[in-house]
């Protein structure tokens, strides 16, 4: 049977840097993942380069239903200090949009340097291994082997092999991009160990439209504008991609996040233009102009001839009443709807909701109830932004546990 100060499962952002703060501890740690490869999720990030961080990161960034929770941690190891790690490994990168920081060269940059922190702490890692059974060591498993037997806290069978552990990670993530291998493992293992679980759910996810407006928006996808999303009173202002399915690009990516089934979803797709008084303006200084030429100076032509279409209106300018300008108006600065649903985990970055962190130590990352067991990143109810909030989450979060474990 072996031995290890350490066991991680789940070798992706969080793990990776919880296993390299812990063998550079001096820890002895074992680093297991049922994946051909460490870090996937950080390899297609970014466009294969990787948005590692946010400068803007803070709390406001986050959801949880303890929105205080994440705090702690991201105080603790910023944004800052990964960008520090970065340019340790004099990995080149820049910042694109919103504070965004990207790759220059490609995302697996930043594994290889989580790989060689991790070989200076002579971490073990095992791939391609599943974990069968996990449970609290029993005592005379251990009896004679070592100086205490109280010391190894778990048992965890992988594969045919059993081995202990004195402090145990799951690192596991959450149920979004199943096709790269994400299950319900880490909620299955809190569940077990009789810790509460948040409603899980697709976010930072694509919305689909319903029939009706798949049907009149058909011929727009791949059409996008700079716009704006509402859901209730939270907003986003960046891209809006028409899709096969529905919507997608940042601004919807982001508000996904916040919406509910049944709400209502608000976009404005011109918000540097109130299309009421605009419209106004040219009905009197150009009566003669149509109305999809109108609306084509400030959106794309698909898009303004779709608008055009469909406020039934082929005359002039002037052949407007101000009740149909109004109409008009309403359909580009707020074109409100009821999405269908969304594309659901196989589209979504992440998963909102996760591990209650009421369950949580937010100095340590250990389970109140389960000493030595820790939960971090993405299997936590903590959610992050679109732009490198959610590395930078994991960064936090596994710097903290390992320096604990």
């Amino acid at each position: 049977m072996k031995f290890y100060d350490s066991i991680i499962i789940g070798a992706g952002a969080a793990g990776l840097m919880c296993a390299a703060t812990a063998g550079q501890r001096g820890r002895k740690v074992l680093l297991v993942d049922h994946a051909k490869s460490v870090g996937d999720k950080i390899r297609i990030s970014g466009g294969g380069r990787c948005n590692f961080t946010n400068l803007h990161t803070t709390q406001k960034n986050f959801l949880s239903q303890n929105p205080h929770f994440c705090v702690s941690a991201l105080k603790r190891f910023t944004q800052h200090d990964f960008i520090n790690l970065v340019k340790k490994h004099q990995i080149a990168f820049h910042e694109k949009t919103l504070g965004q920081l990207f790759c220059d060269i490609s995302s697996k940059q930043i594994i290889e340097m989580l790989l060689a922190e991790c070989a200076d702490g002579n971490v073990e890692i095992m791939l391609e291994t599943k974990v069968i059974n996990i449970s609290p060591c029993h005592p005379a498993l251990v009896a004679g082997s070592i100086g205490s037997e109280s010391n190894y806290n778990f048992e965890l069978k992988i594969d045919d092999e059993l081995i202990t552990c004195k402090s145990l990670v799951i690192a596991t993530g959450g149920l979004s991009i199943p096709k790269m291998g994400a299950t319900s493992f880490g909620y299955d293992i809190a569940r077990k160990f009789g810790l509460k679980i948040i409603e899980t759910l697709p976010a930072l996810v694509p919305l689909t439209l319903d029939e009706k407006n798949l049907e009149q928006t058909k011929n727009l996808s791949g059409v996008s504008v700079n716009g704006i999303a509402t859901c209730g009173k939270i907003n986003f202002r960046e891209g809006i991609l028409f899709t096969h399915f529905g919507l997608s690009g940042p601004a919807i990516l982001q508000i996904s996040s916040y919406w509910k089934k049944g709400e209502e979803i608000s976009i404005n797709l011109a918000p540097d233009i109130n299309v009421f008084e605009k419209l106004q303006e040219e009905k009197r200084l150009k009566p003669k102009q149509e109305l999809q030429s109108f609306l084509g100076q400030f959106l794309p032509k698909s898009l303004a001839n779709y608008l055009a279409q469909k406020a039934g209106h082929n005359g002039n300018l002037a052949d407007l009443s101000n009740l149909k300008i109004k109409e008009i108006a309403n359909s580009v600065n707020a074109w409100s709807f009821i999405p269908k649903g969304t594309e659901g985990f196989a589209k979504a970055e992440v998963t909102i909701g996760g591990i209650d962190t009421d369950e949580i130590s937010s100095k340590n990352f250990e389970a109140k109830s389960v000493p030595n067991l820790f939960f971090i990143g993405e299997v936590l109810d903590v959610t992050g932004w679109l732009g490198g909030f959610n590395f930078q989450w994991a960064w936090a979060s596994g710097k903290a546990a390992g320096e604990n474990i």
